[in-house]
C-alpha cells in the first residue's frame, strides 16, 4: 500500500526547513533580490541548521538525508526564496558526481574537508556552445604525465565566482563526441580557474551565475571521476537525480504564490465583498490547488524512487518539467488575481513570476524533459 504520511522525522525536517524560510529566509529575500548578491549570513545559518550538503553521507561530513525528505526540505526553502534555494542547492549538483563516481580514496579526500564549513560547489557543464546538446562541449583536457590540463569558458554556472569545490566536464577529444567527455573534481583554489563575467537575470537574481574561465589548469590524474569517456553518463546519472529537486523547488514556487494570492483575494474588498467571493476566482483558485499538488505527488514518486534505489529518469522529467510549468501559470495567475497589486514590488508574486521563469529552463529545458519522457516510453 501506498501511504501518502510523512514520517515523524520527515515532518521534523519539514517544519525546520519551514521554520528557517520564514525568520531567515523571507524577510530578506526582496532586498538580495535587488541587489543581486548572495546572502551569505543566509548560507551560513543554513550550514548551522543542517540545511546544506543533504545528499552526502554522514560519514563524509553531510547530512545523508534521502531523496525524499531533500525534496520537502527544498520545497519549503524555494517557498521562502527560489534564489537562496538555488545557492546552496547548487551543491547537491555539483558533488552529485562525485557521490555518483567516485572512488571511495577520492570522496574521503574531497567530501569532508568541503563540509567543514559554509561553503559552495559548482557544476561546470553548460558552455556557450553546448547547452542541451551535451556532447558538443569544446573545453579541453589534454593529459600530461600525471595530470590533465584543461581550457576552456563555462557559461551560466550557478556559484560559477565562488566555489571552493568545482565538478568541471571537459573532453579529450573533441571528434568522439560524448564518447569522449570527460568529468573532474577540480578545488576552487587550483591555478588557471576562475570566475567570469557574472550575469545579470531576470530572476533568481540573489543566486550568482557567472563564467568559470579555464586556463591551463592542471588537475591531477587521480581526479578524474571514472575513466576517460565516463563523463556524459556521469553528467546524465547526475541530472536523473537532481531533476527532483528543480521539480521540488518549483512546488515551492507555486505554493507561496497560491498563497499569497489567496491572503490577498480574502482582504481585497470590491463592490462590497471580498474578490475571493467572485466564481471566476475561486476556480482560479481550485486549478491552482489540483495542479500544485499533481506537481507534489510528481515530485514524491521520483524522489522516493531514488529512495529506494530505482532508475527514475522518465519520472523526474516529468516531476521536473510540469512542476516548473505549474510554478509558471500559478504566479502568472496569482499576479493576475491580485491586479495592479500584484506588479508592484511591494507584494513577493512579481518576484515570483520572474523567479518560476528559469525553473523551465535549468537542468535541462522542458521541452528537453519531454524528448527524455518521450525516448523512454518508446525504446
Amino acid at each position: 500500500m501506498i501511504s501518502f504520511q510523512l514520517t515523524e522525522e520527515q515532518e521534523q525536517m519539514q517544519k525546520c526547513a519551514r521554520d528557517f524560510a520564514a525568520a531567515e529566509i523571507i524577510p530578506i529575500a526582496a532586498e538580495y533580490d535587488e541587489k543581486e548578491e548572495i546572502p551569505w549570513q543566509v548560507i551560513e545559518k543554513a550550514y548551522e541548521a543542517g540545511l546544506m550538503n543533504l545528499a552526502i553521507p554522514e560519514e563524509l561530513g553531510g547530512q545523508g538525508i534521502d531523496p525524499l525528505t531533500a525534496a520537502i526540505i527544498t520545497e519549503e526553502i524555494a517557498y521562502g526564496c527560489l534564489g537562496v534555494n538555488g545557492t546552496f542547492g547548487a551543491n547537491e549538483l555539483a558533488v552529485q558526481p562525485i557521490l555518483i563516481a567516485g572512488t571511495e580514496e577520492q570522496k574521503k579526500k574531497f567530501l569532508p574537508d568541503f563540509c567543514a564549513k559554509p561553503q559552495l560547489a559548482a557544476f561546470g557543464l553548460t558552455e556557450p556552445e553546448a547547452g542541451s546538446d551535451v556532447a558538443n562541449v569544446q573545453t579541453r583536457a589534454v593529459r600530461d604525465g600525471d595530470y590533465y590540463v584543461l581550457n576552456g569558458n563555462k557559461c551560466f554556472i550557478t556559484n560559477g565566482d565562488s566555489a571552493a569545490l568545482y565538478t568541471i566536464f571537459a573532453t579529450i577529444d573533441k571528434s568522439l563526441g560524448h564518447k569522449g567527455l570527460c568529468a573532474f573534481i577540480v578545488p576552487g583554489d587550483t591555478p588557471g580557474i576562475r570566475g567570469g563575467k557574472k550575469e545579470q537575470k531576470m530572476g533568481d537574481r540573489c543566486s550568482e551565475v557567472a563564467e568559470v574561465i579555464l586556463e591551463d589548469v592542471r588537475v591531477p590524474v587521480a581526479n578524474l571521476l571514472g575513466k576517460e569517456g565516463d563523463g556524459f553518463k556521469i553528467a546524465m546519472e547526475t541530472l536523473d537525480v537532481t531533476r527532483p529537486g528543480i521539480g521540488a523547488a518549483a512546488v515551492g514556487v507555486a505554493r507561496r504564490a497560491f498563497e499569497e494570492a489567496k491572503k490577498y483575494s480574502l482582504q481585497r474588498i470590491q463592490f462590497g465583498k471580498p474578490i475571493a467571493a467572485n466564481q471566476a476566482i475561486q476556480f482560479m483558485f481550485a486549478e491552482m490547488a489540483t495542479k500544485i499538488d499533481a506537481a507534489r505527488l510528481l515530485v514524491w514518486r521520483s524522489a522516493q524512487y531514488l529512495a529506494i534505489g530505482l532508475r527514475a529518469s522518465k519520472e523526474g522529467s516529468m516531476a521536473k518539467f510540469y512542476a516548473a510549468d505549474i510554478a509558471m501559470e500559478a504566479t502568472v495567475d496569482a499576479l493576475q488575481i491580485m491586479g495592479g497589486s500584484g506588479y508592484m514590488r511591494d507584494y513577493p508574486v512579481e518576484k515570483l513570476m520572474r523567479d518560476a521563469k528559469i525553473l523551465q529552463i535549468y537542468e535541462g529545458t522542458n521541452q528537453v524533459q519531454r524528448m527524455v519522457i518521450a525516448r523512454e516510453i518508446l525504446k
